[in-house]
């Protein structure tokens, strides 16, 4: 009678039940990078002629930059919605970092950007994270005293015909 019992409930469940009721797998990546003490929620600068924004107090590259934050750790990139958690691995280099001159925290330090001088402006993490996209759209920081470098000039608009010359180019 034991046996008829098993074979009655072996057959329920292979044909009774679905299948995702007998098979159960939970997969959970967590990357867990080595944390970054911060005092407080960090100030971040505009890095001139960019749209990547850096926090210059930690010894760390870490950038916000289209609504990421982003920070390179052993050779990889990791990005996350939140300054200090949530990090995921990124394939490759970001397009953003091939702007951001090596030497950005040393022009940071000494307070010059191209041998002008550069007042820029710290910036909470609050404000940057609400309001980078408007600002990109506007031109908020070069617009404003050309992000902070003095005697910086905005390189001239090309002409129409430099306009023309490059369309015609196009492939």
């Amino acid at each position: 009678m034991n046996k008829a019992l098993l074979g009655k409930m072996f057959l329920l469940l292979v044909f009774v039940l679905p299948a995702p009721a007998l098979v159960s797998a939970d997969v959970n990546v967590s990357i867990s990078l080595p944390p970054i003490a911060f005092a407080g929620p960090p100030h971040l600068v505009i890095i001139p002629e960019t749209n990547v924004y850096a926090v210059p107090d930690v010894n760390d590259d870490i950038f916000f930059y289209g609504g990421w934050w982003w920070r390179p750790w052993q050779g990889k990139w990791y990005r996350s919605r939140q300054h200090d958690s949530g990090w995921g691995h990124y394939r490759g280099t970001p397009s953003f970092h091939r702007s951001v001159p090596s030497s950005w925290r040393n022009d940071y330090r000494q307070r010059r950007w191209k041998g002008h001088q550069w007042e820029y402006q710290r910036v909470p993490h609050q404000q940057v994270q609400k309001n980078w996209r408007g600002w990109q759209r506007d031109k908020h920081w070069e617009k404003q005293n050309h992000w902070g470098v003095k005697g910086m000039k905005k390189p001239p608009k090309p002409s129409r015909k430099q306009q023309q010359d490059t369309r015609s180019h196009r492939p």
